[in-house]
């Protein structure tokens, strides 16, 4: 939200004063005719009436606070009382006294609960003031506190006396881009994502230029569960857009790119986004992101014999040996076992259980860190007490499938025996399974 929406929000209230005033009438003046339903306020008492209209045409700002406070004090049930306060707020905005505005936003509101003027400053200072981390929580209360009670006022609010209908227009125009943002704002810090995407989607189709309610619209989306993949990539590029030029803009694309990647599967197809949402406000009609669905691991599994020869499948890793026969079909499975089964292979893996017989290992990578033992070697003979490999240490050995049980996967070898600690070069090490590359 930026500030020139506020500051609209209180030159509108200065406007709409200077205007909502009649010139007293003499105890001669010729009748009128029945007023219209909403009729103009009418300061009676001259003294009154001149004390009023020389304070709000007073040009420069500190005068016109002098006349304002004068006037409030002086006649503090003036029919022109709220408009006097009004008045002020954009006087001390003028000066920049913030917490003055405040204060008189505060005296408006005890004149008129659902002053759209105040209730807007009230709205954009508690939501600043989070931003900038001045007393957060509380802050954040009341922005959504003055946000929601913003949005309420906005359903019954009349034009003031005087004011043009384009002025009328606009105000609500842009009181309810600072209360729907701030109510988006607070709801999405609190985790409220259907709100949150709600009121902040509201502000930005007001004001689509404006990045502090479009990246937390992205987030919105974005972090929900589940999460609007879509519409949250679409605004974080949007986002990025704004935010060009500005040390934040780096920030906000690498996190769009990493996101749409995770979603798309590839990174391909995002400088496209970035282009739409820069011409753009909002997604255009049909537009939409093909996610990514990652292959099964029985897919997986096919893909990796798919093709290969005997020989091509005795180079694979132990690994993918693995993944195969636990997870792919009967006849992917056999394509792997009748290569390995039977045969002598020489590994590397980590010991999880040793005794003189019998040594259980870990010989891929995601069982190591698992500390999970999938093979079993049973030994041709005891291994000698100063041979005896260490728990969690490297073991080098030659053994013979013979059998495996495809979940949780264990595969038995036997005639075990030690190697020197440096293997045979072509031997089959462990190594994670690596998911084929997105396309």
């Amino acid at each position: 939200m930026k500030t020139s929406l506020v500051a609209i929000v209180l030159a509108l209230a200065g406007f709409a004063s200077g205007l909502q005033t009649t010139t007293p009438q003499s105890p001669t003046a010729t009748p009128q005719a029945p007023a219209p339903a909403q009729q103009k306020k009418e300061i009676k008492d001259p003294a009154e009436y001149n004390a009023y209209v020389n304070a709000v045409q007073q040009k420069d700002p500190a005068a016109k606070i002098s006349g304002l406070e004068a006037f409030v004090t002086q006649y503090p049930n003036s029919v022109m009382k709220e408009d006097a306060l009004e008045a002020l707020m954009g006087a001390y905005q003028q000066t920049g006294n913030q917490q003055k505005m405040v204060d008189a936003a505060q005296r408006v509101l005890q004149a008129n609960p659902n002053s759209l003027q105040a209730l807007a400053l009230l709205t954009y200072n508690a939501r600043a003031n989070v931003e900038a981390g001045k007393d957060p929580q509380k802050n954040l209360a009341d922005a959504s506190q003055y946000g929601t009670k913003g949005l309420q006022a906005l359903q019954s609010a009349q034009k003031a006396d005087g004011m043009a209908d384009a002025d009328f227009a606009k105000l609500k125009t842009q009181a309810g881009i600072i209360f729907n943002g701030a109510v988006g704002f607070a709801a999405l810090q609190n985790k409220d994502y259907k709100t949150a995407q709600q009121n902040l989607r509201a502000a930005v189709e007001g004001e689509p230029n404006d990045i502090r309610n479009v990246y937390p619209l992205a987030l919105a989306y974005l972090t929900a569960t589940p999460p609007d993949n879509v519409n949250g990539l679409y605004f974080i590029a949007r986002a990025a857009n704004l935010a060009a030029g500005s040390p934040g803009q780096a920030q906000i694309e690498a996190y769009g790119k990493s996101q749409y990647s995770k979603y798309h599967g590839s990174d391909q197809g995002w400088t496209d986004v970035l282009a739409a949402a820069k011409t753009n406000p909002l997604p255009p009609s049909g537009f939409t992101i093909t996610q990514y669905v990652p292959p099964t691991p029985a897919q997986q599994a096919h893909d990796l014999v798919n093709g290969k020869t005997p020989d091509d499948i005795k180079k694979l890793s132990f690994a993918d040996w693995e993944l195969v026969l636990s997870a792919g079909s009967p006849e992917d499975a056999e394509k792997v076992w009748s290569v390995i089964k039977g045969v002598p292979l020489q590994m590397e893996a980590t010991v999880i259980q040793a005794a003189p017989t019998e040594v259980r290992v870990a010989a891929s990578q995601d069982d190591i860190d698992q500390k999970r033992a999938d093979i079993v070697v049973t030994m041709s003979g005891p291994i000698p007490a100063r041979l005896m490999p260490k728990e969690a240490g490297t073991f080098d050995f030659q053994g013979t499938p013979q059998s495996y049980v495809a979940s949780p996967f264990v595969m038995t070898m036997d005639n075990g025996a030690l190697l020197k600690a440096a293997a045979p070069a072509k031997k089959p090490t462990a190594h994670h399974h690596t998911t084929p590359s997105k396309q």
